[in-house]
């Protein structure tokens, strides 16, 4: 069987301890049965590096993966990962390029760190391993990888968003980035609007041709694209929000409620999430409802992220002055509208909030996909489920179409859809659930990463001249399993 090598901008390095995110859940079972190298950056900084010769930084083992990793140096941790990969790449491709800042300097160290994990990882590298390149960090390194003369196949996910081409153009580095991503076998995207949104970014900016079954031609070889949306543990985490829901901190924050019913928000505070927008939304809500003044209350985690990044600044400033605007208006001596959490919560402290929560609010202004809204859905008691409000904007609503779907800059919409959300009654609430559930029951990350790769494997073989036909198209989603619903919690929580 093929080792797989997955290339990260981050390593989940097993002697860093806790291994919660999606995309070590997703793909530690797929290493461990295939034989496994993990390789990118250690997440820390050196003081430089010898010789400016690429090196590792160490090589740790666990379970039958390799983790190999090399360091950055300051400027190399400014400019790749600050200034480009997250100032320039995260706004443009999430269609806000209002708030990117360009300069050539950080693009050319945003090539020159790729270049060296190229050259960093091909000694490492067997000819029977398939690697897996994941997101927007890493753009040119398929490119590089060919260029030193691998010939593996070679997989890429972008786990946020593709913007369209006319908003592309903004960026004078991205024509070039999307000729590297044509050097990938297959091209993986959250939604069927990424995949034409690449589809014609390469027409345009890279000349590529557009071949039937969702396919590209591009300097003689041929390029697949693939709709693959992440998934959750959805059995799995509706059990640990069951456990939680009553547990300690559950339980206070249920006191505290005092039969008010709870608004939820979990975010990270990044401009995407529309929480400055959520905030007009809820603030629209008291101000036209007034009747939830003292019945509802919102809780909103916004925990802070990229605090070198000057966006991420200016919008922590204008989120605690709103918020504090917010509570100075509409609040009163013994009840507040809105709670601000501006730090991590542990998940399944938060799995256990999203099960006592009335209504879940997901409103970015874009997103890849955003697995907080399934989460939401996964916590949720059936008998006596909350309603999901969600942004149209988010890769999650073409699955999630059942959930009260809303455009974040509208805030009488926001308020109008809670609202709704509020009143709701429990037999509408428990037939959106189910729809919502069947959505998410039967996907697992396992089963994401396995639907990948085997579409990988195809689009690496040489394609063999054949009368026409239509060719197959990628998969949307991985089979279908059964398994089972959430388990109801004993006593209502809904106020």
């Amino acid at each position: 069987m093929n080792r797989l090598v997955v290339v990260s901008n981050r390593v989940p390095l097993p002697s860093a301890g806790a291994r919660a995110g999606g995309l070590a859940v997703a793909l530690d079972g797929l290493m461990e049965k295939r034989g496994g190298l993990w390789f990118g950056w250690s997440g820390r900084i050196a003081a430089n590096v010898a010789g400016g010769q690429p090196a590792l930084s160490g090589i740790e083992q666990a379970a039958g993966i390799d983790y190999a990793t090399i360091d950055l140096t300051q400027d190399e941790h400014d400019r790749y990962y600050n200034n480009f990969s997250n100032g320039v790449l995260w706004p443009l491709l999430h269609t806000m390029p209002e708030l990117m800042k360009f300069d050539r300097r950080d693009a050319k160290v945003y090539r020159e760190v790729n270049y060296r994990l190229a050259v960093s990882l091909q000694p490492l590298l067997r000819p029977s391993d398939v690697i897996w390149v994941h997101d927007y960090h890493l753009m040119p390194l398929a490119a590089a990888l060919r260029e030193r003369g691998v010939k593996n196949p070679i997989g890429f996910f972008l786990h946020i968003p593709f913007a369209a081409p006319d908003v592309l153009a903004a960026a004078p580095e991205v024509a070039a980035l999307v000729r590297d991503l044509l050097a990938a076998d297959l091209l993986g995207f959250q939604t069927d609007n990424d995949v034409a949104n690449f589809a014609a970014a390469a027409q345009s900016l890279a000349g590529a041709t557009r071949l039937s079954g969702q396919a590209l031609q591009f300097g003689g070889r041929r390029v697949k694209l693939g709709v693959f949306p992440v998934e959750i543990e959805a059995q799995k985490f509706a059990m640990m929000a069951g456990r939680n829901a009553f547990g300690t901190t559950g339980e206070r924050l249920r006191r505290s409620l005092d039969g008010q019913k709870l608004i939820l928000g979990v975010d990270r505070l990044d401009p995407t999430k529309g929480l400055l927008q959520r905030l007009d939304g809820l603030e629209c809500l008291f101000e036209k409802h007034p009747d939830w003044i003292r019945r509802a209350t919102v809780l909103q985690i916004a925990a802070e992220s990229r605090k070198d990044v000057g966006s991420y600044q200016q919008l922590r400033a204008a989120l605690d002055a709103k918020a504090g605007s917010m509570n100075a208006d509409l609040g009163e001596p013994d009840w507040q509208p809105l709670r601000m959490v501006s730090r991590n919560v542990d998940r399944a402290e938060v799995a256990g909030y999203m099960r006592l929560a009335a209504v879940g609010l997901v409103t970015p202004l874009r997103d890849g996909m955003n697995l907080v809204a399934k989460e939401f859905v996964a916590a949720q008691e059936p008998d006596d489920p909350g309603v999901l409000v969600l942004s149209r904007f988010a890769g999650a609503a073409r699955q999630l179409d059942a959930a009260l779907l809303v455009n974040p800059h509208d805030p009488d919409a926001m308020a109008d859809a809670i609202d709704t959300a509020l009143r709701m009654d429990l037999a509408d609430r428990r037939a959106r659930w189910r729809s919502l559930w069947d959505a998410i029951a039967d996907r697992t990350p396992a089963l994401w990463g396995r639907s990948f790769l085997a579409s990988l494997m195809r689009a690496s073989q040489p394609v063999v001249n054949k009368p026409a036909k239509p060719a197959e198209a990628a998969p949307t989603s991985p089979p279908r399993l059964t398994l089972v619903e959430p388990t109801a919690a004993v006593g209502g929580r809904r106020g």
